[in-house]
């Protein structure tokens, strides 16, 4: 047998969970500032300047927003599930047989029968009741609580590179190809999102490529559409 140690599996989902989280910030930054800038084009034609401060406008306040919005989210979870915890211990100290009852009934739920569910039960508070029982009872993992501070700048980071992306572009190119580059450029990147997100959750790679790219190219349409009657309505 290899004398190498086997993964940790519940860091890696973490990490995997974390990947997942920052496939869909980029995915967000990339079609917020996209459908933004391209509406902003077609209503000022050639205003780099309109463009420009549009688009970092938005891509400060999206990340922002993303980012402590991400903060507050997980703060609230991590807050719930240390209650959770802190009442699972007491409940530990204030009725021991109550507890190790109830995680045979739950060792048993799993398929094992009622003695083996016994010993298991026994066995497993002997080693750590706390943790057993906030993993088979509240689903938690007391040596994986969420991190609202690395949530938030993962969110906000996550967000700010996609939104990079088609701001770039728009700057970067002629007037006449700003916008047309601009829809090239962002479906590419929406077909490279799908593809991660599809890998990370082992799906097919077509349906979340398509997923993406459609629900990206019509946000952008829509908001190049409205720019469009206000630029002529203006």
């Amino acid at each position: 047998m290899s004398s190498r140690a086997a993964p940790d599996e519940s860091r890696i989902t973490g990490r995997l969970n974390q990947l997942r989280a920052g496939v869909l910030g980029a995915n967000d930054g990339i079609v917020s500032i996209a459908a933004l800038v391209v509406g902003v084009a077609a209503a000022t034609p050639e205003n780099h300047a309109a463009i420009l401060a549009a688009g970092a406008a938005g891509l400060a306040a999206g990340a922002l927003s993303m980012g402590v919005g991400e903060y507050v989210s997980v703060s609230s979870q991590r807050d719930a599930e240390k209650a959770q915890l802190a009442r699972e211990e007491r409940w530990h100290d204030e009725r021991p047989e109550w507890e190790l009852e109830q995680l045979t009934r739950l060792n048993m739920s799993t398929g094992m029968s009622e003695p083996t569910a016994q010993l298991a039960a026994k066995e497993q508070t002997e080693h750590d009741a706390l943790a057993i029982h906030a993993l088979m009872h509240l689903g938690i993992d007391p040596k994986q609580l969420v991190s609202p501070l690395q949530a938030g700048i993962a969110s906000l980071g996550a967000f700010t590179l996609g939104g990079i992306i088609p701001l770039l572009t728009i700057l970067l190119a002629s007037p006449p190809l700003q916008v047309p580059l601009t829809f090239a450029g962002v479906i590419v990147a929406l077909a490279l999102t799908g593809i991660t997100s599809a890998w990370i959750a082992h799906s097919a790679f077509p349906r979340a490529i398509v997923r993406n790219v459609v629900g990206g190219t019509l946000a952008m349409a829509i908001t190049y559409g409205i720019g469009h009657v206000v630029g002529v309505a203006l």
